[in-house]
């Protein structure tokens, strides 16, 4: 009978998360609705785009990870097609030799961009933290977000719940079979926007204000 009630009890907490998960998930993609774009010659114009980073190098050695290869790419798309004029990109910089903004500011430069129109933001640990510091001191009412399009869908959730008015850039995504793990990831993570939030959870950094000029 006890093993009964523990399995009943089991099913019974797997199904409630299981109803939390949908409803945070189909939250977001509701709020992503009609604010995604896939072609830099369509999409509005924002001063300020946000490129959220990745780790540069894939689960195999010698390859990149596309997810950071295909974000490189739009980036550069939106910055040459005019859409927007500046280009924040926010990542982590947790230790001395790990960099993702510098890393793919000079990715970006490689492939011609100005270093002129590039604003780094090293304490871009989460998506949460890239989103709440765009606003607070970068001081951007409305930005353009660059990712994949599941990563999109959240920035822009995170970002009106901040007051900010966003739209997203769609890097390619990569096939289902490779970005497996990280759409079940991240399934999980739009369960954590709304724990965040409730919990009233600060970013890690705050810090100095800085001026992109008009």
């Amino acid at each position: 009978m006890r093993k009964k009630k523990i399995l009943l009890v089991s099913l019974v907490l797997l199904a409630a998360m299981g109803a939390v998960t949908y409803q945070c998930n189909a939250v977001i993609e509701a709020a992503a609705a009609g604010k995604l774009y896939a072609d830099a010659g369509t999409i509005p114009y924002n001063k300020v785009g946000i490129l959220l980073g990745t780790t540069k190098k894939g689960r195999r050695a010698g390859h990149n990870n596309p997810y950071y290869d295909y974000r490189i790419d739009a980036a550069v798309a939106l910055l040459q097609a005019g859409k927007i004029k500046c280009l924040v990109i926010s990542g982590d910089n947790g230790h001395k030799n790990y960099n993702e903004p510098a890393l793919m500011r000079s990715d970006l430069m490689a492939r011609g961009i100005d270093s002129a129109v590039i604003y780094l933001d090293y304490a871009g640990f989460r998506t949460f933290d890239s989103m709440v510091r765009v606003k607070e001191i970068f001081g951007q009412q409305s930005v353009t977000v660059i990712s994949q399009p599941f990563h999109n869908a959240r920035a822009i959730y995170t970002a009106n719940h901040e007051g900010i008015a966003a739209i997203g850039f769609n890097a390619q995504d990569v096939t289902y079979a490779r970005g497996l793990k990280t759409q079940i990831r991240e399934k999980l993570a739009r369960v954590k926007v709304f724990l965040d939030f409730w919990l009233g959870i600060e970013p890690k950094f705050l810090g100095e204000k800085i001026n992109i000029p008009a």
